[in-house]
């Protein structure tokens, strides 16, 4: 699934090559959407140096950091691309927030990533571009325990939740649905995901060092820094509620990727997950931003924690699609893909 050698250039080569031969005649020939964070980030460039020419697409949340700000202003300035920028209605965003608090699941994420993605998808098919480009990889991302997370793509699941605890009607928070998602804008519309970090040396470091000398890049200190939520939930609410510390899952992916050694993790595990003063603002600033007092929000974090599964959820329909699929690779002998 990585090809960081002369076989993924070859493979790159040609979907570039298709992509602005889909492409010419039309305003852009793929839409990328941008975070703020370095794999993303690091993409466009090298996007820029390709001669795509992409919609860049930030979705707007709620949680972005300053930091975030800054680096995405300066990245499409230095590329001169497009940028469109979609800012979700943060009374719906908040109301589904402290409803996934409540629900008590692992994956606090869901909002943020459920936004996201369905905004992105949802976009590059009302305005027929094909492509979508993705920062996603196997080189930073390659271990994912299936145990501690279920799929942000659920809308079932999302709506389950939301319906529990929720008080908000979902209006323009546009969730994506199963059958869109898996079979009509990937098999009819012919939206297709493309992960370039997958065909090349990926390597985060020597990336964020490029982006620092030829952007002037500001650093977050942590994965997915780019979102204030975010490292609230992954630094604190996931190790003190389930016990999950994700820089075990992010640091392994950087050793099998050959980036830093094992060594070099357990002594990064060793250091705090947070500095007393900074937990502290980051929870004020949680709690007041969700309109939820300390308290509260505390109250919310040390009860038990929820599997999914104690909420409707897409796995049955998503067995049967399995199912479905082995048997159609069987008959044609090709395999076949949704998602890259």
């Amino acid at each position: 699934m990585w090809f960081p050698n002369e076989t993924g250039k070859q493979k790159l080569g040609k979907i570039l090559e298709q992509i602005r031969k889909e492409g010419e005649g039309k305003e852009y020939d793929c839409i990328i959407g941008l975070s703020g964070g370095v794999d993303s980030s690091y993409l466009a460039l090298k996007m820029k140096d390709w001669g795509l020419r992409p919609l860049v697409v930030h979705i707007d949340v709620g949680w972005n950091s300053e930091l975030a700000v800054h680096n995405i202003e300066q990245i499409v300035k230095y590329c001169g691309f497009d940028l469109y920028t979609d800012v979700m209605d943060w009374e719906e965003v908040r109301d589904l927030q402290v409803a996934y608090l409540k629900s008590g699941v692992s994956n606090q994420d869901v909002v943020q990533d459920h936004a996201i993605f369905s905004s992105l998808y949802h976009f590059a098919v009302q305005n027929g571009i094909r492509y979508v480009i993705s920062g996603g990889n196997m080189a930073t991302e390659s271990v994912a325990p299936h145990s501690w997370h279920h799929s942000a793509m659920d809308s079932i699941n999302l709506r389950a939740i939301h319906k529990r605890f929720g008080h908000k009607k979902l209006q323009s928070f546009k969730t994506i649905s199963f059958f869109q998602y898996f079979f009509y804008y990937p098999f009819i519309k012919k939206m297709t995901t493309i992960r370039p970090l997958n065909y090349m040396p990926y390597n985060k470091k020597e990336a964020l060092e490029e982006l620092v000398r030829t952007v002037g890049y500001k650093e977050y200190g942590r994965k997915h820094g780019e979102s204030r939520f975010t490292k609230f939930f992954q630094n604190y609410y996931l190790p003190k509620k389930f016990d999950y510390d994700k820089r075990k899952v992010h640091l392994s992916s950087l050793i099998l990727s050959g980036e830093i050694t094992r060594d070099c993790a357990l002594k990064e595990l060793e250091k705090p997950l947070y500095d007393p003063v900074e937990l502290k603002n980051d929870k004020e600033y949680v709690a007041k931003k969700l309109k939820l007092s300390v308290v509260e929000l505390d109250q919310l974090i040390d009860e038990p924690g929820r599997s999914y599964v104690e909420f409707d959820n897409w796995d049955r329909h998503y067995a049967l699609l399995q199912k479905l699929k082995n048997i159609l690779q069987k008959v044609t002998n090709k395999k076949i893909k949704t998602y890259a």
